[in-house]
């Protein structure tokens, strides 16, 4: 970074020097006579169109990644429900008992916590209840498709929240925010004082349609928080699912968990 700024001051003193001094002997020109700010101002617009589209690229392929892995997670979930029918009675109540559980401590806890970019301990209790779970089945041919399952949830829950976090740091947000405000600044300045409505409308849309992709950027960089953002419909999908086979087989039992995902006793 370092580099960066002293090559581009360098560039600035260089530029400036060529200005006074080479200036004169290579153009017939007259001293007053050169670029205006207004031939200046179209190079300034089209460097923030390409930075808000570089960086609206960026903050779309975050949210497609969060999105990604939230039905991948609800996948492997699923396919641990399903898995779950080939193994013991016991074990198979517990796992389809532990996924609906797990699916609702993501649904009611997690989710609304990922909106500030945070995660919460909910679901560990479900996740480490699994492998509790699996540690009985050893040797046994269904205990390699239950981990594979399992580790295949635990790989997306971790990419859903490492998405979860800004991928676009607040600096990079506040710079951009200048170069739009420097931007407008200088074509009101470049606009004539009389008969200018069309271009007062033309620089209002201008302003519109950048503060509108500025806007699209900062919501699109929170995936679960912001307008557009990405829903639990996937998981709730697999809970009601996998509720319904745990009833199945356990007409009068009862889930070990409340609506929220906690343990029965610990709300």
């Amino acid at each position: 970074m370092v580099l960066v700024i002293v090559v581009a001051v360098l560039a600035l003193l260089a530029g400036l020097a060529a200005n006074r001094f080479l200036r004169p002997r290579l153009l017939s020109e007259d001293d007053g006579s050169g670029m205006a700010v207004k031939d200046l101002v179209g190079p300034l617009l089209t460097l923030t169109i390409l930075l808000l589209a570089f960086v609206l690229v960026t903050a779309n392929g975050s949210y497609g990644k969060a999105e990604v892995a939230s039905r991948g997670e609800a996948r492997a979930l699923d396919q641990l429900v399903e898995t779950a029918e080939y193994a013991p009675s016991d074990q198979r109540e517990r796992i389809q008992a532990d996924a609906v559980c797990y699916a609702r401590a993501v649904r009611m806890r997690e989710w609304p916590a990922m909106a500030d970019g945070n995660g919460s301990a909910a679901p560990n209790v479900w996740s480490t209840d699994f492998r509790h779970t699996f540690r009985p089945l050893q040797g046994k041919p269904v205990f390699g498709m239950l981990i594979a399952a399992d580790n295949k949830r635990s790989d997306e829950r971790e990419e859903r929240l490492t998405q979860a976090t800004a991928s676009i740091p607040s600096v990079i947000f506040w710079f951009l925010l200048a170069t739009l405000t420097i931007t407008v600044v200088a074509l009101g300045i470049c606009l004539p004082r009389k008969n200018n409505r069309g271009q007062m409308i033309t620089l209002a849309v201008i302003t519109a349609l950048l503060t509108t992709t500025l806007c699209v950027i900062r919501d699109v960089d929170r995936p679960f928080g912001g307008i557009v953002n990405v829903r639990p419909t996937a998981l709730a999908e697999v809970e009601r699912q996998a509720t319904r086979d745990f009833h199945v087989h356990n007409t009068a039992a009862e889930l070990p968990c409340t609506r929220e995902g906690e343990r029965r006793g610990n709300s």
